[in-house]
């Protein structure tokens, strides 16, 4: 029921930022003079620092992207980690929670609220936000689409190469792509690693994630790729500093019905 919210949540969060983003196209070169509310809060401020630190590393774009993307990560550092010690909160009420569901087993509607008042009797007792894991990603998801929009409509950036590719066209050998979707494979299964008890759309997402990854990346602009690879394999690192212990000692998913003695 819990995770139903959160990805409704999600969804939800997904779809108004789509709705902002759609009343500007994509085709407009953008300025500070553009009149949406998204442009010029968003895309306009995101569009300057890259051509601010562009113009610091001798107009290389690539290396821009790269730094801003790092700069981004490092601001939402303390959020990424208040998510990472939530989930691990969560983990540690598995076993109680899964005790209230065999208890409230019943699907009657007066049950169910039972259920759902017990549950957050439980997670108020621990001091549990079931919904913080959502809040990193409010935050990256206008810094992603607003990227998206700056790359696209920052005509400095289109015009400049780097490493193999050119920033304004897709990656014409698919490299890009296929290193950001590994990365985010990655980086979600060190995301899942010290759970035990790992639930079949916890494991759904981890293939579809990648996957969603790859395709956008093979068809946007390889700047956007670039964006996404530098910010997993921050990730990546980030993760593993953080949850260093728990994925070093990662214990295998119980089977249904226990070991065998």
């Amino acid at each position: 029921m819990l995770l139903k919210r959160r990805i409704g949540l999600l969804l939800s969060m997904v779809g108004v930022f789509m709705l902002l983003a759609g009343c500007s196209s994509v085709k407009e070169p953008i300025t500070a003079d553009s009149p949406h509310f998204w442009d010029k809060y968003v895309v306009y401020p995101l569009s300057e620092l890259i051509t601010y630190v562009a113009k610091l590393t001798g107009d290389n774009y690539g290396l821009s992207i790269i730094l801003v993307t790092i700069l981004i990560r490092l601001l939402i550092l303390p959020l990424m980690i208040k998510q990472l010690r939530s989930s691990k909160a969560m983990q540690a009420l598995q076993p109680e929670m899964q005790k209230l569901k065999e208890k409230y087993s019943s699907k009657d509607q007066k049950t169910q609220q039972k259920l759902q008042q017990e549950t957050m009797a439980l997670f108020q007792k621990h001091g549990v936000n079931p919904l913080a894991g959502c809040f990193p990603i409010l935050i990256q998801m206008p810094i992603l689409i607003g990227f998206y929009h700056a790359i696209m409509r920052t005509q400095a950036i289109s015009e400049h190469s780097f490493l193999w590719f050119d920033l304004g066209e897709k990656d014409p050998y698919y490299i890009l792509p296929i290193v950001a979707g590994v990365a985010t494979f990655v980086q979600q299964k060190l995301m899942m690693a010290g759970n035990a008890q790992q639930n079949p759309q916890m494991a759904m997402m981890l293939w579809i994630m990648p996957i969603m990854i790859i395709v956008f990346a093979i068809n946007f602009p390889a700047a956007l790729s670039l964006y996404w690879v530098v910010g997993n394999l921050f990730m990546i690192a980030q993760t593993f500093l953080i949850k260093g212990p728990d994925i070093k000692k990662s214990p295998e998913p119980e089977k249904a019905g226990g070991k065998k003695k």
